[in-house]
């Protein structure tokens, strides 16, 4: 492949990925610009493309390393910030908040992003879901080894929904996070009055519709098991729920 065929093909990849007036322009005079594309949501995007030697084509490796880059970028800046969900969520009666791992394929050394409690090495997602269980929003992904209210916190989820006030139900991986998250009672199920253990039981039941939310990530093979840099996973997770809230909308 030459280097005008190169161009091209960058401009074919934008087309692909969400910018349909992108056009190739790289010849004499085009000030450096080689691809010009015009995104619906963030305006005018210039690439330049550039050659490891003056006279050496483009390989196919290049092409596959390039190839499906653009794609979950674009996606992930499409996708709900946490403001927004807060917004659609103030429309619901409670909103759900837990924590998954997605699992990283990493060694024993990298501690951080080993959890505790789910024994592998994995990034922390925090998600959020309306109470019939369908996903609202994810959050970016923190090691493994970050605890649930901890990320929760760093997120500003607690506080978001606090200045909401949204009332919101999460299991005991949240103990002492207060504004409107409610937790179940601490302590062995001998040692609850009756009183406390009806409470457990029925938010129990209420919390268990995340797990709805939780699958609508999981069902997608490539966040099963991660292989990419972890700096990656952010935007995967971010593409995955842009392409998931707009499969609903069309539905």
């Amino acid at each position: 492949m030459d280097d005008q065929s190169f161009e091209f093909a960058l401009r074919d990849l934008m087309v692909r990925d969400g910018c349909p007036t992108a056009r190739r322009v790289g010849q004499a005079g085009d000030q450096c610009a080689d691809v010009i594309a015009s995104h619906p949501r963030y305006g005018h995007v210039v690439i330049q493309a550039k050659h490891t030697t003056v006279s050496a084509k483009v390989g196919s490796y290049v092409m596959y390393q390039v190839n499906g880059t653009a794609g979950p970028v674009l996606l992930a800046a499409l996708a709900p910030t946490l403001d927004q969900a807060v917004r659609a969520a103030s429309r619901k009666a409670y909103v759900l908040l837990d924590g998954t791992l997605l699992p990283i394929d990493r060694i024993a050394t990298d501690r951080p992003f080993y959890s505790g409690k789910h024994k592998k090495h994995g990034m922390n997602v925090q998600v959020l879901s309306d109470p019939f269980g369908r996903l609202l929003w994810a959050s970016p992904a923190l090691p493994g080894a970050i605890h649930d209210v901890r990320a929760a916190r760093e997120h500003g989820i607690i506080n978001a929904l606090d200045q909401a006030h949204i009332p919101c139900w999460a299991d005991k991986g949240y103990l002492g996070a207060r504004g409107t998250v409610r937790v179940p009672f601490r302590g062995r199920w001998q040692m609850l009055s009756a009183g406390q253990q009806a409470v457990n039981r029925s938010q129990a039941k209420i919390r268990a519709l995340v797990e709805q939310a939780m699958a609508t990530l999981k069902n997608w093979r490539l966040l099963r098991r991660l292989r990419c840099s972890t700096t990656r996973i952010t935007s995967l997770v971010q593409a995955v729920l842009t392409l998931h809230h707009a499969n609903s909308t069309a539905g």
